[in-house]
């Protein structure tokens, strides 16, 4: 029964689809600041190459090497997003084309690349990685065991994550603040809510999440680096946040049928079914459902009937309001 196929698929969509959730999370806070961030690809492909790096380099045991591998992974991430912060936020640079330049900066022929063959990391094995942990007898459980249990510890604290965000956003003072200042940067700052900071600090934020992303990736998915290695992750997480409606809980459930989506081409192919082209429309389905979403909220109407930030995307500057 663990080995059937609806099984085997919903357990590795909830895998593959964790990198997809910490990178969602990352950018439904900085979209709620009213911050774009189309650079999550690029910050994710820093922390991939950042956090394999200190594994490799990082003598000590695996537990430990690991959560300094993924801090590491997190501060590349935030360094990148505070560039994105420089720019859309003090400079006011338009958010679209900031994003599109430090995602080209940063990606698969850029720093990311760079760094990855100056540290002679590719063509090399995670000398640490993640893993299921809990014990066999929890994951031979039928149906539950492989889907609830067989997974590694970044899994579980993903769903942490996701609790952690949801309440912020619906229970607590700053959370509501950065709502209004997504909502209204000019209503916000006129109860004294400093707006420059708020986009400032969830945009720092969104970064390490993406960062953590990308390491998740090159220490759990697929233990190795690779140039491109998170092959337009960055995207689908963008699209994950609108396909959400800006809500936490379900960018969980729309990560996870991604991750589906993109564990299907394999798993057709490990049991010899063919439909048609498998490998390209199986691959290809989380690029085409990333492009519908984007089209469907492209203009201000859907927008707004799907609840995004009004100040999504909009330079603040207080002396011209």
């Amino acid at each position: 029964m663990n080995n059937s196929l609806l099984v085997v698929l919903i357990a590795s969509g909830v895998a593959y689809g964790t990198p997809l959730l910490f990178a969602a999370l990352g950018e439904l806070l900085a979209e709620r600041s009213g911050v774009l961030n189309l650079g999550v690809e690029g910050m994710m492909l820093v922390g991939a190459v950042m956090g394999f790096w200190t594994v490799q380099r990082v003598h000590a045991t695996t537990g430990l090497t690991l959560a300094l591998a993924m801090l590491i992974a997190a501060l590349a991430g935030t360094v990148m997003a505070s560039i994105h912060a420089f720019l859309v936020i003090t400079l006011r640079a338009n958010q679209i084309v900031s994003g599109l330049a430090l995602t080209i900066f940063a990606g698969a022929v850029g720093l990311s690349s760079y760094l990855g063959n100056d540290l002679n990391l590719a063509d090399q094995p995670a000398a640490h990685d993640f893993h299921a942990f809990l014990p066999k007898g929890m994951q031979d459980l039928a149906v539950v065991g492989p889907i609830l249990f067989g997974q590694n510890v970044l899994v579980y604290v993903s769903w942490l994550c996701v609790i952690a965000v949801a309440v912020y956003l619906s229970r607590t003072r700053p959370g509501l603040n950065v709502r209004a200042v997504g909502e209204s940067p000019a209503a916000a700052d006129t109860m004294g809510i400093n707006v420059t900071a708020y986009r400032y600090a969830h945009t720092l934020v969104g970064g390490a999440f993406a960062g953590v992303a990308g390491a998740t990736i090159t220490l759990a998915i697929t233990p190795q680096w690779v140039d491109g290695i998170t092959g337009g992750a960055g995207w689908i997480a963008i699209a994950l946040v609108i396909f959400a409606f800006w809500r936490p809980e379900l960018c969980l459930v729309g990560a996870y049928f991604f991750g589906a989506l993109q564990a299907l081409a394999p798993q057709l192919q490990a049991r010899n079914i063919t439909l048609g082209p498998t490998v390209l429309w199986t691959n290809s389905l989380p690029y085409v459902m990333t492009i519908v979403v984007l089209v469907v909220v492209s203009s201000g109407t859907a927008r707004r009937r799907l609840g995004a930030p009004t100040a999504l995307g909009v330079a603040y500057v207080r002396e011209e309001h």
